[in-house]
């Protein structure tokens, strides 16, 4: 009994012995990486390119979106958009057929109470001329309610008035980069162009109001309703007068479904509609729900198509890991001879896993938000990023590491320090 104390003692020291610290197996791993810097960066390329690759495309699918309800915020929160057709006449590819007409706009004003103002419109397209300049663009015809509804704002000049209308005056309103098009020196305030062979007077100039749905509403022409008729378009004699579409402004947001409601019922009735109807209404929020579920799935599949790169770049670290292990196969064998365990091998190339890719997951995400504050810059798109993202894809990056340096780690700590030390 008196010799068996001692041994008890000698073994807890060697189990002490055996347990390396922390600290320790972290900067043996840090070494290792350091001694082999160039091979490090290679293996960290793949991860730096995926993360890159991940917050750039979420950043510029995440400005697509901000640009489109951007674009559609624009339009007025209790406007409606009566169109022709419906949804299966779209789905087809069949051109809308010419179901809506003035008087159904006439009949909405009048006989819907949720109703503010209503907006009919006609658009085609016309080559519009001044001097020996030309452009063949958009040409609307609108009435005066056009300039509140569709929240419109004059730059110079006026806009159109009942008196305009009523009397179908040859007058226009031009966009701005339509007049710097055709009347790029001096006020084109009270100059003439010609649409369709005929002259029209400009009394005024919209304030720029960007693209809509990729339509640059600012490189445009805009005529009373009227004029369009008599003078461009014409009058179906069957039909009467036949409108692209009518946009409608409810009294307030909490008017919109029952003018929905109404305006359906009214135009169901107009129209002897039994079944299905010619034409559709839409809101603001279902532009906005069919964008954000387009721009939504597109964020996501360009985020897939970033995480394929940083897949590709965990797969890169396990295979460098691997031909790393062989390489370390002596060093293995004697750290192990001289007492160290199988988990602290392991854990030492799970540390290198680790550091190699939240080091290559870092520099991946600053390239990343170099590139989205990239293209906010200098592109109309205002691609953003946010922290919530940025840190996600930088936990991922390591968390792929780490999934990927396991089977080497295993391969590292299960190898038999009699077989490795045969190398030597």
């Amino acid at each position: 009994m008196t010799t068996a104390a001692p041994t008890r003692s000698v073994e807890s020291a060697a189990v002490v012995v055996a347990r390396l610290p922390l600290r320790e197996t972290v900067g043996m791993a840090l070494g290792a990486l350091g001694a082999n810097r160039l091979r490090s960066l290679l293996t960290m390329l793949g991860i730096v390119i995926g993360n890159a690759s991940v917050i750039t495309l979420v950043g510029v699918g995440q400005g697509a979106q901000n640009l489109a309800k951007d674009q559609l915020s624009s339009l007025g929160a209790n406007v409606l958009f009566v169109v022709p057709g419906n949804n299966d006449t779209r789905r087809r590819g069949i051109s809308n057929p010419k179901t809506l007409v003035l008087a159904d706009a006439d009949a909405i004003a009048e006989q819907v109470p949720s109703v503010a103002k209503v907006a009919p419109q006609i658009t085609t397209s016309q080559t519009v001329r001044a001097g020996n300049l030309s452009a063949t663009v958009t040409v609307t015809g609108i009435t005066p309610e056009f300039l509140s509804v569709r929240r419109f704002d004059m730059a110079q000049g006026r806009f159109f008035s009942n008196e305009d209308l009523k009397a179908a005056r040859t007058v226009t309103v031009l966009g701005p980069d339509l007049a710097e098009r055709l009347l790029p020196e001096g006020s084109p305030i009270g100059r003439s162009v010609r649409i369709k062979n005929q002259s029209f007077q400009v009394i005024g100039i919209m304030a720029s109001k960007g693209a809509f749905l990729g339509q640059n509403q600012d490189d445009a022409a805009y005529v009373p309703l009227t004029t369009m008729v008599n003078r461009l378009s014409g009058r179906d004699p069957t039909y009467g007068t036949s409108l692209s579409f009518i946009s409608v402004e409810a009294r307030d947001p909490e008017s919109i479904s029952a003018a929905r409601f109404q305006i359906t019922n009214l135009l169901r009735q107009r129209h002897r509609i039994l079944r299905e109807d010619d034409f559709a209404v839409r809101s603001q929020k279902d532009a906005l729900s069919i964008v954000g579920t387009i721009t939504g799935g597109l964020t996501l599949m360009l985020a897939a198509i970033g995480g394929i790169s940083l897949l590709v770049g965990g797969i890169g670290i396990m295979n460098i890991m691997l031909v790393s292990v062989s390489e370390r196969t002596q060093e293995i064998g004697l750290r192990k001879a001289v007492g160290a365990r199988s988990g602290d091998v392991l854990l030492q190339f799970l540390v290198e896993a680790l550091v190699v890719s939240s080091l290559g997951g870092l520099l991946g995400s600053g390239l990343g938000v170099g590139a989205v504050m990239a293209v906010a810059a200098f592109t109309p798109l205002p691609a953003s990023i946010g922290a919530v993202s940025v840190l996600g894809t930088v936990l991922l990056s390591g968390s792929i590491g780490l999934f990927f340096g396991v089977v080497p780690a295993r391969r590292a700590a299960q190898l038999d320090p009699i077989v490795a030390l045969r190398r030597l």
